[in-house]
């Protein structure tokens, strides 16, 4: 193997643009690095880096010393590897892609020095940059985590596979087509700027209300901001007690009941309960001057009286998703204050009730955004859906920005139909108030968890009052719910809780319908002291949750009853069939 790579250049002239490249990739990345001393000395007063970071700290820092004497190292290995390898022959690699990471798997990419090249410095490049973020010395926990984020996206969007020209994929698919991929390609970019957003499914193979949200029922009520969807019995014998479904308002309803064979409303009605379900109306400028507590008024507190009013009982079974668990259990504290006893259990899946780790999402949540956010449209307007959609899209760029970039406009791809990406994409609208108030109180401030802190409704919050059992789900690989911190709503709730956590993420943790067979989920009856020790001591259990949360519910649904075929009654007439004609709105 050569010992001067520079030398060894000279005697191959081909790989001399090649190498000099590279080096100045190398010394880019490490140039950009170092330029943030100055980039975060002249950071204005107040700022989290600014108060928590030296930057006269980064040149003697050891560990990034080492960290870019080890960068040094791999890039004279990378070299070194491609100067010996024989001609006609993939170099040996000296670094590859972390599991799973799909950019590069193309056997292009090995098959020319030069892509080689591009792709291997690529991830030493970004390997340095996601290890810099650990070794600076950032002591606030948010701050460190922005910094992660802020990389993140930097190392995401300089990917060589972004780009036409240094991407193999895209030359080898336009030869093949014979410059056809490109056409499409425009085309499909000129599409996508007229939608406004990156095509993540083909659109037209669904539609809400004929293949998306087709689990029959009727709307039985509507305000304001909610429709009130009552779904029609699929067996002989109802539980008493009804179930009323409050998912969350920053997306559409529909996640819960996609298709027939993924849908949890469907399971839900099947396995005999009287199911209602919020459906959160995709707001307007109309609606702009909306807060939190039009939420709670206008949404669960509304709902619940309304099912108490058809069904004819005192209490009735209760579930919140995501945000709409937040909503849900802050509503039923203004109900406990009040001196109301709605609900006899509570069903909370990926919630956050205690925001002290909010997730990715709370590391861009500062006093700069949410004071941003409060004197622009916290007195009235709205944070539109796209824009909404797109900071979530941030989270996981990869694979819901980047891997369409190039499949869609790069390859000429038409990307395949997929309920899920569908739902993703239809983007909702909040307004002003709502957000501005949720952002500061709740994952700014975290003042849901302290009894009286927080005033709702004219009334002093205290989760502690609720002391109906309480099912809590959270999913293992959720970045935007910590399983952890979903795990902490135990300690704030007054009843008894039983806490399950499933596999995989936010969404598909919690779409795992029992026929699929898949996944896996993780109990423990035994009383924990944190989430760790619940976890040290937790069984795990092979296919879906649904069952076991199905025969938990049954013990408070109360005695079997005829089912009815009428839905609502003489006060709440059906109105239109389910879906509603709320979830169909666009932002």
């Amino acid at each position: 193997m050569p010992e001067n790579p520079a030398a060894s250049a000279e005697a191959m002239p081909p790989l001399n643009p090649m190498l000099q490249l590279g080096q100045s990739l190398a010394q880019g990345f490490l140039q950009w690095a170092n330029s943030q001393q100055a980039a975060l000395q002249s950071n204005a007063a107040g700022s989290p880096f600014n108060q928590q970071f030296n930057p006269a700290l980064l040149p003697q820092s050891g560990a990034l010393a080492d960290l870019q004497r080890q960068t040094l190292e791999q890039h004279s290995q990378l070299w070194q590897s491609l100067l010996a390898a024989k001609p006609d022959a993939p170099a040996s690699p000296v670094i590859h892609p972390e599991p799973g990471d799909r950019r590069f798997a193309s056997p292009a990419w090995s098959e020319s020095p030069v892509y080689d090249y591009l792709r291997q410095a690529y991830l030493i490049n970004s390997g340095f940059l996601k290890q810099m973020a650990e070794v600076v010395p950032v002591e606030d926990g948010d701050a460190k985590d922005r910094l992660r984020y802020l990389i993140r996206q930097y190392v995401d969007a300089m990917a060589p596979s972004n780009f036409a020209a240094t991407n193999p994929e895209f030359i080898k698919t336009a030869i093949e087509t014979k410059g056809e991929s490109i056409s499409i390609g425009i085309q499909n970019l000129l599409g996508d700027l007229e939608k406004g957003r990156i095509s993540m499914t083909d659109d037209s193979a669904f539609e809400v209300g004929r293949n998306l949200a087709i689990t029959p029922g009727a709307v039985v009520f509507e305000n304001e901001l909610i429709q009130l969807i009552q779904y029609s019995p699929l067996s002989d014998k109802v539980a008493e007690r009804p179930l009323l479904i409050v998912p969350p308002c920053i997306n559409k309803f529909y996640i819960l009941d996609l298709q027939p064979e993924n849908s949890f409303v469907r399971h839900a009605v099947e396995q005999g309960n009287t199911v209602f379900l919020v459906s959160w109306r995709n707001v307007k400028a109309g609606q702009g001057h909306m807060t939190w507590d039009d939420y709670l008024e206008l949404g669960p507190l509304t709902a619940l009286q309304v099912v108490h009013e058809i069904c004819g009982v005192d209490q009735v079974n209760a579930l919140g998703f995501c945000v709409g668990g937040t909503i849900l259990s802050s509503a039923l504290a203004v109900a406990k204050a009040r001196g109301e006893d709605p609900v006899a259990s509570l069903t909370l899946l990926t919630t956050l009730l205690d925001f002290s780790d909010g997730g990715e999402i709370g590391c861009l949540v500062d006093e700069t955004l949410v004071a941003a956010r409060e004197a622009t449209i916290g007195k009235g307007g709205l944070m539109m859906g796209r824009e909404l959609a797109n900071v979530f899209s941030s989270l996981r760029a990869n694979d819901l920005i980047w891997q369409y970039v190039v499949g869609n406009y790069l390859k000429g791809a038409k990307p395949p139909a997929f309920d899920l990406l569908y739902w993703n994409s239809d983007a909702t609208n909040l307004p002003g108030p709502f957000l501005a108030w949720y952002l500061r109180h709740m994952y700014l401030e975290n003042n849901l968890r302290v009894p009286g802190k927080t005033t709702m409704c004219g009334t002093k919050a205290d989760l502690g009052r609720l002391d109906m059992p309480a099912f809590v789900f959270a999913s293992r690989e959720d970045h935007i719910v910590p399983w952890h911190s979903a795990y902490l709503s135990r300690g704030l709730l007054g009843g008894d809780t039983t806490f399950v956590m499933g596999a995989s993420g936010h969404i598909a943790g919690v779409i795992n319908p029992p026929a699929k067979n898949k996944r896996s989920y993780w109990i423990n009856d035994a009383k924990a002291s944190n989430p760790l020790e619940w976890l040290e001591g937790s069984t795990e259990i092979k296919g879906s949750w649904w069952p076991l949360w199905s025969e938990w519910l049954r013990t408070f649904a109360g005695k079997q009853r005829a089912a009815r075929g009428r839905l609502g009654n003489k006060k709440h007439a059906a109105m239109e069939p389910a879906p509603g004609r709320y979830v169909k709105e666009k932002a």
